[in-house]
């Protein structure tokens, strides 16, 4: 006679004592965060296939393919001196005008890049989220890996046109590396922020970029950083000396020009870029980590 499997009885114990007795789980729960950086640790590999997928299929179909992830800033930038340094004349005052335009045109289109590209993370990407089960923030850090490469490729030129217009290697230059790793975890915190907000607000999407815009002109970015001090004081010019994207672009010009006036004392401006860059590093991910249950719903 076949055994069957007959159910305990008797027993006083809970649903809930019962469901963790045999490990079962609530469906739908929210992961502790410890755990859901586990999740998303597991599946690095899913993350770097989908970044390098992102890549290939963003310049795949141009010409010029990848190249494109240089001539964008270089193009930008050859228009912002022709308007800002040749016809407005803003360049008055800067010794290597070409370079400090240069460097703050390529790290602002970083950090807009990430935006723009964060803002989609989740809404265009639905159907892969509706069919299959992974942790949600693999795709905002996929956008994210994707615009790091490419900043990185960005930076090898950038370094190279700082060179051709005159100024030398120093030992300054090392300083790119933490301040490439600030950033880039500025910047996801960012993505993962503008992923979630985007999902249950795509109105933002059309204001992104008169938001950027804005943004820009706040950073120094087409003119020297002495002319907020020439036009503003008090908790208005405060206001703008804290803004981190101002702060990362004073940063890297310290770092690759030997003469530029900065919007404060390099020291400052570094503990700065660290309390941005933790602030909005990990408070972005929380922030995304809090609605995961919600994403590709409704």
């Amino acid at each position: 006679m076949p055994e069957t499997a007959v159910a305990e009885t008797g027993t006083e114990l809970s649903p809930k004592e019962l469901a963790r007795r045999h490990g079962l789980t609530a469906s739908g729960r929210l992961p502790s965060l410890p755990e859901y950086t586990r999740q998303l640790l597991s599946y690095r590999h899913f993350i770097q296939s989908h970044a390098s997928a992102k890549m290939s299929s963003s310049l795949g179909s141009t010409k010029l393919g990848t190249v494109w992830q240089v001539l964008t800033p270089i193009i930008n930038a050859a228009v912002y001196y022709l308007i800002f340094g040749v016809i407005i004349g803003t360049s008055k005052g800067i010794e290597n005008f070409p370079a400090y335009l240069c460097i703050g045109v390529f790290v602002f289109q970083f950090s807009q890049s990430i935006v723009q590209s964060g803002i989609n993370a989740i809404t265009g990407n639905l159907g892969l989220i509706r069919a299959l089960h992974f942790p949600r923030a693999s795709l905002p850090l996929s956008t994210a890996l994707v615009e790091i490469r490419n900043f990185v490729v960005a930076l090898v030129v950038l370094m190279g046109i700082v060179l051709i217009t005159g100024e030398p290697i120093t030992a300054q230059w090392i300083l790119l590396l933490p301040l490439l790793a600030l950033q880039s975890f500025f910047n996801t915190g960012l993505a993962m922020f503008m992923a979630r907000y985007g999902s249950k607000n795509r109105d933002i999407k059309q204001l992104i970029p008169f938001i950027m815009r804005f943004w820009m002109y706040g950073s120094a970015v087409l003119y020297p950083v002495t002319l907020f001090e020439d036009k503003l004081d008090g908790w208005q010019l405060a206001l703008v000396e804290a803004n981190p994207l101002l702060i990362f672009i004073e940063l890297y010009r310290h770092a690759l020009l030997e003469n530029v006036t900065l919007a404060g004392a390099p020291t400052v401006l570094w503990l700065e870029a660290l309390a941005w860059s933790l602030v909005v590093g990990i408070g972005g991910y929380v922030y995304f980590w809090r609605g995961e249950k919600g994403y590709g719903r409704g």
